[in-house]
């Protein structure tokens, strides 16, 4: 039985990606690149993942890749849902992924994370609440930034998330110093007062996370 509601969720999930498509392929296309006072590098960025892992992004169904010109990078899950109630499993109300991630510049550019928008679709049941967190920082540095948000039931629909950073808070990578990036992403559902299922999910290259950067040189 357990199996068999998992599916039908799964399969529901599926079949509604197609009007995520739809919908995020349009709001994409209005979400600009992170304005820089410095303009990306020229040439070409590179994105080394170091490490990807956690449970709600198993070995090879999480991808990363430049975008936007080097003014961002995009995550890409493939296997990326959180859901509770009815009969889901007591692991299940939690997803999270840790990505470390080395972002390659040419020589005498920093950056920081300035933005990010990120997308999915949620079915969450009256009485029940669903979340979508983020945090990064730096390797080896203790300031971090942390955006989250919730969705109430009843919803039924795409979702769509978009965080800027104020000037005044951006972090920058340290110029001359190898520090990885490190993301930690998390999906959680809280039943609350339902017995019904809920589920919040990142799934498929229109259910993604678009890191904004801003770029500067290190002599600046």
């Amino acid at each position: 039985m357990k199996n068999a509601k998992r599916a039908a969720i799964a399969v529901g999930a599926a079949l509604l990606l197609p009007t995520l498509a739809t919908a995020t392929t349009a709001s994409a296309s209005i979400d600009p690149p992170a304005s820089s006072e410095t303009a990306p590098p020229p040439g070409k960025v590179t994105i080394g993942v170091e490490t990807i892992n956690g449970s709600g992004c198993p070995a090879g169904t999480t991808k990363v890749e430049p975008s936007q010109g080097n003014a961002a990078f995009t995550v890409v899950y493939d296997k990326y849902v959180a859901w509770a109630g009815g009969d889901a499993p007591p692991t299940e109300f939690r997803k999270n992924c840790h990505i470390s991630v080395d972002v390659n510049a040419p020589e005498g550019y920093t950056y920081a994370v300035v933005g990010i928008v990120s997308r999915g679709f949620a079915h969450v049941e009256e009485g029940a609440t669903a979340q979508r967190r983020t945090n990064y920082y730096f390797q080896g540095d203790a300031k971090n930034t942390s955006v989250s948000h919730e969705l109430k039931g009843p919803y039924d629909d795409n979702w769509r998330f978009a965080d800027r950073t104020d000037p005044a808070q951006r972090v920058y990578k340290p110029c001359g110093a190898e520090r990885n990036l490190n993301i930690n992403t998390e999906l959680r559902v809280n039943k609350g007062s339902s017995s019904k299922s809920s589920f919040i999910a990142m799934e498929s290259a229109y259910a993604n996370a678009v890191y904004q950067l801003d770029w500067k040189r290190c002599d600046s």
